[in-house]
């Protein structure tokens, strides 16, 4: 039995989060930590005897127990850094400039320094940027900035994709949430920290980022060029489908996308709706008061929408003050659905009878808050709370799972041909693999998947070829292959193939959804 704290209104998330924001204004500068900290494991006897273990301990001289104290006054909440911490962290830095044997950069030293120590929290979501990085951070939050399209976490020290945002670069590259990406242009990304590494992505538009781009399933890492673009995210997108069922896509969630939302479902609403489709694939979440104001019309007063737990406290329920839906509503959700997106889909599902279909989620279950108070142009973008689902489940790492598990066609997730050259035939590949998924997909049957450039498999190339304009020689050249993939992403960006939309609509049309 979880218990909570409550609190009405709209106000409820931006309340805690404004209340985190000036504990650390408070307290000179310092966010508190998102978590609790592990406890230091004591001798199976002290776990019993507790402080009485502490007893046994020899005296310190006085000397030492002066310093004892000053440390245990230094480990206090919001203590900033003690004599000794400061000393410590001084000498270091006299050192390196004093004796390295190459001029330092003072600045990258004290950049570096900061990094670490948010870092040491071992949490791939709270992160110390520098100017620049923290300048770029801003523009994603606005919706416009220039990269390769993609919304991506540290996870091992790997750089792992959240997901590719939709229309851009990354999702034209075939680029699929949970790849790896292993280097940028040559330049290894493992063990950067993230700020780092999406600076490494990001870049002027028509700039080229050579990729090498690790895919669970797939043996090897496979290489991929994406051309860096002006992602200008438009987080909204609706439209009027048959059968008066409504279907309104969220990209992201950013300044502006409560407002969008709110238009585009009452210019549906005015249409007349049956039923409404919620698509929050591929999202990768995004400023969360903004979930709660979407959520609002869908959860009736009185209901949660979602939890919030910090450091040593009660979960907070964030209330609904919304009149609910007479309509069903389905949300599609799949692995690259985060954060935001997760909020969104257990508070309709939990709070207001959605009905979840698609994919597992990703599973991020916590928040973060930006704070950049007297760090001269620098950020800290820190955990700061667990978010639970309405009935106080923690999805973090697990995922929220759907109702209705429908998977993609293979080609929405077919893995790029290298190009590197024609590929083998009478032999084994992962190309060869690949090309089949594709060829199959599209309605040329080369007989087998699994890799094996066979007699059936050219005869497959022939008729693609054929029926392309190319010569058809049966070689899977790289004209062949361009225009392979080309004809994947039509099929795939057509949208009349999405399994997952399908099935979202015909549980609406058979009374799943409902509010109850």
């Amino acid at each position: 039995m979880h218990h909570t704290k409550t609190r009405r209104g709209k106000g409820g998330l931006k309340a805690v989060l404004a209340a985190a924001m000036s504990a650390a204004l408070m307290l000179g500068g310092a966010v508190p930590a998102g978590a609790q900290p592990a406890a230091v494991k004591q001798p199976a006897a002290a776990e019993a005897a507790g402080t009485a273990w502490k007893a046994k301990a020899a005296p310190l001289p006085a000397a030492s127990q002066q310093a004892e104290t000053r440390k245990e006054e230094s480990r206090k909440e919001g203590a900033g850094l003690s004599k000794e911490e400061l000393q410590r962290l001084n000498m270091v830095m006299e050192l390196i400039q004093r004796q390295f044997y190459e001029k330092v950069d003072r600045d990258k030293l004290v950049n570096g320094a900061l990094q670490g120590m948010v870092e040491a929290l071992g949490d791939p979501y709270s992160t110390y940027m520098d100017v620049k990085a923290a300048k770029q951070f801003a523009e994603a939050v606005e919706g416009s900035f220039g990269g390769v399209g993609a919304e991506v976490t540290s996870e091992a020290g790997k750089v792992v994709i959240v997901s590719p945002i939709k229309g851009s670069p990354a999702e034209k590259a075939g680029l699929a949430a949970k790849d790896v990406i292993l280097s940028v242009n040559g330049s290894e990304l493992s063990g950067l920290p993230i700020s780092e590494a999406v600076a490494k992505l990001r870049g002027p538009k028509g700039s080229k980022a050579d990729l090498v781009v690790l895919r669970g399933g797939r043996g090897n890492p496979f290489s991929v060029r994406v051309v860096r673009a002006e992602i200008d995210v438009e987080t909204v997108h609706a439209k009027k489908m048959d059968g008066g069922i409504g279907l309104i896509e969220i990209r992201q969630f950013s300044m502006n996308t409560a407002e969008r939302f709110a238009a585009e479902l009452t210019q549906l609403e005015k249409s007349g709706l049956k039923g409404l489709v919620i698509d929050v694939r591929n999202n990768p979440g995004g400023i969360l008061p903004v979930v709660e104001q979407i959520a609002q019309p869908f959860v009736p007063q009185g209901r949660p929408i979602v939890q919030i737990q910090q450091r040593g406290q009660v979960a907070e329920k964030v209330m609904s003050e919304g009149g609910g839906k007479s309509y069903p509503v389905a949300v599609l959700i799949n692995k690259g659905s985060a954060s935001a997106s997760e909020i969104l889909a257990g508070a309709l599902r939990q709070s207001a009878g959605a009905v979840l279909v698609g994919e597992t989620s990703f599973g991020k279950g916590t928040v973060q808050v930006s704070y950049d108070r007297q760090l001269e142009g620098g950020l800290v973008k820190m955990t700061i709370a667990k978010w639970l689902t309405p009935d106080g489940s923690w999805i973090h790492r697990s995922g929220i799972k759907p109702d209705i598990n429908s998977n993609p066609p293979a080609l929405y997730t077919a893995s790029r041909l290298s190009r590197s050259g024609s590929i083998a035939a009478d032999a084994i590949s992962e190309d060869a693999k690949n090309l089949q998924v594709m060829l199959e997909g599209l309605g040329y049957r080369p007989g087998r998947t699994d890799g094996y450039f066979s007699s059936g498999t050219a005869e497959a190339v022939k008729k693609f070829q054929k029926a392309s304009g190319l010569k058809a020689s049966g070689i899977a050249d790289v004209p062949t292959q361009e225009k392979l993939e080309g004809a994947v992403r039509a099929w795939v960006m057509s949208g009349e193939h999405d399994a997952q939309l399908k099935a979202a609509v015909k549980a609406l049309r058979s009374g799943q959804g409902a509010l109850k």
